[in-house]
């Protein structure tokens, strides 16, 4: 066991307003609680809901805020009563870092239902803290929310499993879709789709991806290993393969409409939601009716769930397509994010940033 430090001062880089704009900024964390682990961060992976939280669109961000929830690191230090985890472990951290612990999904170990889920930042923790996430040199993290990196995965490919790859994972799962010879779709390609794409491959399924052009076929069929394309303004090519798919893992987080992608579902095919998206989407009740379709949400996956899908990725050989950036690169990262030009998956090398130099040479630059 390392030893218990007292609060320690630590750097992140924080969107000050709703610009979203990222710099880097010094903050004090909690001091290490008996069950928590003090986690010295490696890698964070750029999620779209990161652009979210940083530009309010959601409209409940709160300033400074360090974004990433998509956290692998060393362990540095725990507390008395961990005994899952010890110093020098790789673990992960994901998009929750507390829960009640009491109610119905807290007692099924779904605690990302919890109604008082505690998020990995823009959130305020039981010590009424403001919670931080991995775009940080160091997090602390009830050792109920960590997650060991097995043996077999590279740290900077985990990073995006934390909640790309769970949040595939964990639909197909609870829905009964992991019998081989199922016929999915997945919707949009980006970083779920793309894991969509893999796992769903690596569960014996007959792949289609939806984009809404041509230009990713080649990726998809050649890169990734999907069996079909479908472009969704094509209307003959959508029309013949109406009644054709058991489900669609619908990843797009941008208003779409849901009609065009119900009529590609079969008898008690499923539209499952996974995108953000701050709107209310629309369709005409006979889309669903007519053939007992449903259209349901996800989201992320279980503690238990993200052990899961990070063995199944070393079982399966399966990786995710990153970039690795710097943390001064992070800006630009997230702009081609909001643009769609990655592919497929930026991931944040923190260790090596420096990110305490760079916000010292910030604060003298400003004095």
């Amino acid at each position: 066991m390392g030893s218990l430090a007292s609060e320690r001062k630590v750097v992140g880089w924080a969107a000050r307003d709703a610009t979203g704009h990222l710099s880097p900024y010094s903050y004090t964390l909690r001091n290490t609680g008996p069950e928590d682990v003090v986690v010295k961060v490696l890698y964070c992976g750029i999620c779209h809901t990161d652009i979210h939280q940083a530009k309010n669109h959601l409209g409940a961000s709160k300033y400074p805020m360090v974004p990433g929830h998509e956290v692998v690191g060393e362990v540095v230090e725990v507390g008395p009563e961990v005994a899952k985890y010890g110093v020098g472990d790789v673990v992960g951290v994901g998009v929750i870092v507390g829960c009640c612990r009491e109610c119905s999904p807290c007692k099924a170990n779904v605690e990302q239902y919890c109604n008082k889920k505690i998020w990995s930042y823009n959130d305020v923790y039981t010590d009424g803290r403001p919670t931080q996430g991995g775009f940080a040199s160091t997090m602390v993290v009830d050792q109920k929310f960590v997650v060991k990196i097995p043996a077999g995965l590279a740290p900077e490919q985990a990073a995006p499993l934390l909640c790309a790859g769970v949040t595939v994972y964990s639909p197909l799962k609870h829905f009964g879709l992991t019998t081989p010879g199922l016929r999915g779709g997945i919707l949009g390609l980006g970083g779920v789709g793309h894991m969509g794409v893999k796992v769903a491959k690596a569960m014996g399924h007959h792949v289609t991806v939806i984009s809404s052009s041509s230009k990713k076929r080649a990726e998809a069929m050649d890169h990734l290993g999907a069996d079909a394309y479908l472009v969704s303004s094509d209307a003959a090519a959508m029309a013949a393969a109406a009644d054709s798919l058991d489900y669609i893992i619908d990843t797009v987080p941008v208003h779409h409409p849901l009609e065009p992608y119900l009529a590609l579902l079969k008898l008690d095919g499923k539209l499952v939601l996974l995108g953000v998206i701050g709107e209310p989407l629309s369709f005409v009740s006979p889309m669903v009716m007519l053939g007992r379709k449903a259209i349901t949400g996800s989201f992320i996956g279980s503690i238990d769930e993200t052990a899961e899908v990070l063995q199944f990725c070393v079982d399966k050989g399966l990786t995710s397509q990153i970039e690795v950036v710097k943390m001064g690169y992070v800006n630009e990262a997230l702009e081609r994010l909001e643009r769609n030009d990655v592919r497929y998956r930026f991931v944040v090398d923190v260790a090596g940033s420096n990110v305490e130099a760079e916000a010292a040479a910030a604060d003298a630059a400003s004095n």
